[in-house]
């Protein structure tokens, strides 16, 4: 069996040494060395003011985002052991998880929208109500109200990965504070993600064996596996009330209350989803930014479900069972030196240039990984994929918030879930082995490269029509024959 132990210190100790020389810490010991302690300011160029209301900004986000990632990551170990304890069967279990997916599907197509529409600070409050009313019902031993708080999962998971990033696109917007902060932010939000779900997972271990399940009533059961899920409340208990308190509403490009214009009056909460998808499909650059998003997050799903299986088809008789939480810790140690690894490489390189690295890197891990050479290869190749996806998130997060118009933000958000969620299903309604699986994983990774090269191509040459992308927000103007109209705001 592979030394997991060692391979978790090695990575820790690599995770101490890229984030020691992303800090501020290490700049301030090498302007020091350089006699550079006159400057005003550090070498990212920005001003105190506009640090201290960046810092002000990235406090209120990080509260209430990693509330509720707290929340998901107390929930996702638990949901298939806690269905099992009830008793039910492996195609109920099934149709239960599929059901989830299908509920985002369905539902995030226009969700996003409407959150557009009628304010992203609400619909997060929403967020914590919907994902805390589907906690609650996984206290019932009833397959009807289970899969009720399945549907409603779906739906709390797209409001997770849309509308939490488009308040934050639109604060820094709002606060008119330069694109660096905003790839400052995501990276702060994948590192603290990162350490949320090792404690997560560390507190819900202890929790969930602290005393078996024990009914209360016929239907109603408490305690064993449901600990989690009721820490999981109060964490969207945080989440709901400090948005609350914390954040300021903002829309997708309104007015004060909320009401777009059109030059023919109030808008309708459909017409959002509509001018999503036209401006989705008509604009190739956010068509791009969608399928590349797509595919990598497909691989990232896929390769969830599948190490398992694959670590233990290394197993010889005799050998002990894996190590589960020590391997899980492993992944999320390496998750946080990729998003220490972006705040270094992003002051030298363009997002887009990193974005092509990373998802060919991916695919290579990938490839390691099918080959199933052995335990310890296929176990590094794995920590290789996972540097890329804590570079992955604040890349992308960073790419979208120049390419997406803001008015239409959440909803195209989600509709770049609908191909994500299409792959899930796919790979939880075959029977692959974890070999092809990984091959799948290497092909996805492969095209999302080639798209990636494209998107990066068509934009360095598109910054050309607009002022430095280090000035602002704003999106640039997509070149072409295609309708420019679409990938910018209108105005309010």
């Amino acid at each position: 069996m592979a030394n997991f132990s060692l391979l978790f210190w090695a990575s820790l100790t690599l995770c101490g040494a890229v984030t020691f020389r992303s800090s501020e810490l290490y700049k301030k010991i090498q302007r020091g060395k350089n006699n550079n302690n006159n400057r005003t300011s550090d070498d990212d160029g920005l001003s105190d003011e506009v640090k201290k209301v960046h810092a002000t900004l990235l406090k209120k986000y990080l509260f209430v985002y990693l509330m509720a990632t707290l929340s998901d990551w107390l929930q996702g170990p638990y949901v298939y052991a806690l269905y099992s304890d009830y008793g039910f069967e492996q195609h109920h279990i099934a149709q239960l998880f599929v059901a989830g997916f299908g509920s985002s599907m369905i539902f995030g197509s226009f969700v996003g929208s409407i959150a557009d529409w009628g304010g992203r600070r609400l619909f997060v409050i929403l967020f914590a109500v919907v994902y805390a009313a589907s906690c609650m019902t996984k206290h019932f031993k009833d397959y009807g109200i289970l899969m009720l708080g399945r549907l409603l999962g779906g739906v709390s998971t797209s409001l997770l990965f849309s509308v939490f990033e488009s308040w934050l696109i639109r604060a820094h917007a709002d606060a008119d504070l330069p694109k660096q902060c905003l790839a400052k932010s995501f990276s702060w939000a994948a590192f603290g993600n990162s350490v949320v779900a090792i404690l997560a997972g560390l507190i819900a271990n202890n929790i969930a064996h602290a005393g078996p399940m024990t009914p209360v009533t016929d239907l109603i059961y408490k305690g064993g596996y449901l600990n989690p899920f009721d820490l999981a409340l109060v964490a969207l208990l945080f989440c709901g009330f400090g948005a609350r308190f914390l954040w300021e509403e903002n829309y997708g490009d309104a007015d004060n209350n909320g009401e777009q214009s059109n030059g023919k009056g109030r808008v309708k909460w459909y017409d959002g989803l509509r001018n999503a998808w036209t401006t989705t499909v008509r604009n190739r650059d956010i068509f791009l930014c969608g399928i590349i998003s797509s595919l990598y997050e497909g691989s990232m799903y896929i390769f969830v479900f599948m190490w398992t299986p694959l670590l233990k088809s290394f197993l010889k008789a005799g050998d002990d069972d894996l190590p589960f939480g020590l391997i899980f810790a492993t992944f999320m140690v390496c998750c946080m030196t990729g998003s220490s690894l972006f705040s270094i490489l992003v002051e030298k390189f363009p997002v887009e240039k990193l974005a092509v690295v990373i998802f060919a890197v991916g695919a290579v891990a990938m490839a390691i990984v099918a080959m199933e050479i052995n335990e310890t290869t296929s176990f590094l190749g794995m920590n290789l994929f996972e540097i890329t996806v804590g570079m992955y998130f604040p890349i992308m997060g960073t790419m979208k918030g120049g390419i997406v118009p803001e008015d239409k933000r959440a909803a195209i958000y989600n509709l770049y879930r609908i191909p994500l969620n299409f792959i899930v299903l796919f790979s939880l309604l075959t029977d692959l082995t974890p070999s092809i699986s990984f091959t799948l994983n290497a092909c996805m990774l492969g095209v999302a490269t080639l798209a990636q090269s494209v998107l990066t191509k068509r934009r360095l040459e598109a910054t050309g029509q607009v002022k430095d992308t280090n000035d602002s927000i704003p999106l640039l103007e997509p070149k072409g024959s295609e309708d420019a109209s679409a990938a910018v705001p209108p105005p309010v």
